[in-house]
């Protein structure tokens, strides 16, 4: 017979399990049935037999003191796991080794640990390393689940330029041919990725520059042209000053220059916590918003350098920014459009906050610094002598040290002065000259004159009642909210100084003007001393000749 017909089916095997379950345990029938089954599928009784017993015998799930110590009661066992579980985590270091479970036995055992509770010491033999593993996986106290980071919680700002996340990062290409500064005592810079991506439409600019490490001068740079508007660019940008700025704990973020500049442009600023600081979620780690536009650009545009290598930082710049336009008109990462077209159509009901001027960008970033001025109204700084007017000789000034300034400003009596620029030396001997008299010189004599003319009524000394008398005193389709100036306006403190800025801006000695345009700057000069609108006037009114003169000739 062929062996395949020899397997008894399930349900025949079934139905004998029920017939001889009807019978009694020591019934003759019993013998009958396995027998007539044996000889209808043509196999010996005990392989019927063998096959009640494998396929119909019922199986137990567990033990009925499954789960549960026999040596210890739960809350006991409980106990030791978590303390051994809490040595084995004190003990981990930065490589991940930590104190094994038998070492840890073997401490509690014979010198006992310390808790809330007091010295506690388990009895030797008591425990086991096998059982401790296990009930520390079955009480979910092992390494993996106490390392095991909270869930993420994924955020995302309402309105665009609502939250912008800045970072840095080293480019793949490291270095270019000819760079557009070099410190021979640091070597050859370093091609940074500079970034800002809208956390709410994931629109990106960035820029390449050459730094030598992470500092404010280079972020600053880059954030004004992030924030300004770009004229060579007509479809829709990144532009406008964001309401947060969101950076790592870096050199940036720790500058007070940084802090300063964007607290005038009422920008908050926040950084990832420190690492460490909130339990087991790993804090400082980077954020995949803008971290994603790094390896974007690395893989899908900077490989292609291996092909051509730009040669300047403009050259690199121009090839970045136009694939930057590519990916933000990339399909968003949750909508259905675009990120540039997600950016225009989440814009705050009053519009883009437009950035300042550079000039006042420039104003903001400065350091102050107190100083007291000398008795020859001038100030030395790191052996250079700056020569400042000559009423704040003797006062104590502040001075702003900014980082995009050749000059120095000084803040006295809450007003800015300047710009100062460094002064050769002493005045030889048959050159002297005197200071002009300031404000502050002019008012010290007329109170000197006043108190020559002053007297008091004899009725002072007498008692008769005096009677006081009071002397009589003679272009674009994104809706924009303008940048204030108002505030931090820089007004020339004289007309000197305002015509050396405007010799300064023409690049031509005024002497050599004629007499219609020396009369021309004297005129602007008598209406105002506000350096925005004299410079804006000069060169306009000069603009105009200029052309005039080409189109007569």
């Amino acid at each position: 017979m062929d062996s395949r017909r020899k397997v008894i089916p399930a349900d025949s095997l079934l139905q004998l399990r029920q017939r001889l379950d009807r019978l009694p345990p020591k019934s003759p029938e019993r013998a009958s049935q396995i027998a007539s089954v044996a000889d209808l599928y043509g196999v010996s009784a005990t392989s019927v037999y063998r096959a009640l017993r494998r396929d119909l015998k019922p199986h137990a799930a567990h033990r009925r003191d499954y789960g549960k110590s026999r040596v210890l009661s739960t809350s006991e066992l409980e106990l030791y796991c978590e303390i051994i579980a809490a040595l084995k985590l004190r003990t981990t270091n930065k490589s991940g080794r930590h104190l094994s479970t038998s070492r840890a036995i073997q401490l509690l055992e014979e010198h006992g640990v310390e808790v809330g509770q007091g010295l506690i010491k388990a009895p030797p033999g008591l425990l086991s390393r096998q059982t401790v593993d296990r009930y520390i996986s079955r009480f979910r106290l092992d390494q993996s689940r106490l390392l095991r980071e909270p869930p993420a919680v994924r955020f995302q700002a309402e309105y665009s330029n609502d939250c912008w996340q800045f970072d840095m990062s080293p480019s793949d290409l490291k270095h270019i041919e000819r760079p557009e500064w070099v410190d021979p005592a640091r070597g050859e810079p370093t091609l940074t990725i500079f970034s800002v991506v809208d956390d709410r439409s994931g629109i990106t600019y960035q820029e390449y520059r050459c730094v030598y490490g992470e500092d404010a001068e280079s972020a600053l740079r880059f954030l004004f042209n992030a924030m300004a508007p770009k004229p060579s660019i007509p479809e829709p940008h990144l532009q406008g000053r964001p309401k947060m700025l969101y950076l790592d704990n870096g050199p940036v973020a720790k500058s007070r220059v940084f802090s300063n500049v964007m607290r005038e442009l009422h920008i908050d600023w926040q950084t990832h916590l420190p690492a460490g600081k909130d339990g087991t979620r790993t804090t400082a780690r980077a954020k995949g918003k803008v971290e994603r536009p790094f390896r974007t650009v690395k893989e899908a545009h900077e490989t292609l350098y291996h092909f051509h290598k730009p040669e300047t930082e403009h050259q690199a710049n121009e090839w970045l920014w136009r694939y930057l336009t590519q990916y933000n008109n990339q399909r968003h990462r949750s909508e259905k459009h675009s990120r540039i077209e997600d950016w225009v159509a989440n814009l705050p009901p009053e519009g883009v906050r437009d950035m300042c001027t550079w000039e006042q960008y420039r104003r903001f970033a400065r350091e102050p610094e107190s100083r007291k001025v000398g008795s020859d109204a001038r100030v030395t700084v790191d052996g250079t002598v700056y020569e400042v007017e000559p009423d704040m000789a003797g006062e104590t000034v502040i001075l702003q040290w900014g980082l995009f300034d050749d000059e120095m400003f000084v803040e006295f009596d809450h007003e800015t002065w300047g710009p100062y620029f460094p002064v050769s030396g002493p005045v030889p001997l048959h050159r002297y000259r005197t200071f002009r008299r300031g404000k502050t010189a002019e008012r010290s004599d007329r109170i000197h004159s006043l108190a020559v003319q002053l007297n008091v009524p004899i009725s002072a000394l007498s008692g008769s009642d005096l009677q006081l008398v009071n002397n009589p005193q003679s272009g674009d389709d994104l809706k924009h909210q303008p940048f204030d100036i108002t505030e931090s306006e820089y007004v020339f403190p004289t007309v000197i100084a305002a015509k050396l800025a405007i010799a300064d801006d023409l690049a031509t000695p005024l002497a050599k003007l004629s007499d219609d345009n020396r009369a021309f700057i004297d005129g602007v000069l008598a209406q105002t001393l506000i350096r925005r609108e004299v410079l804006a006037r000069i060169r306009e009114h000069f603009r105009n000749r200029l052309s005039g003169a080409d189109h007569a000739g």
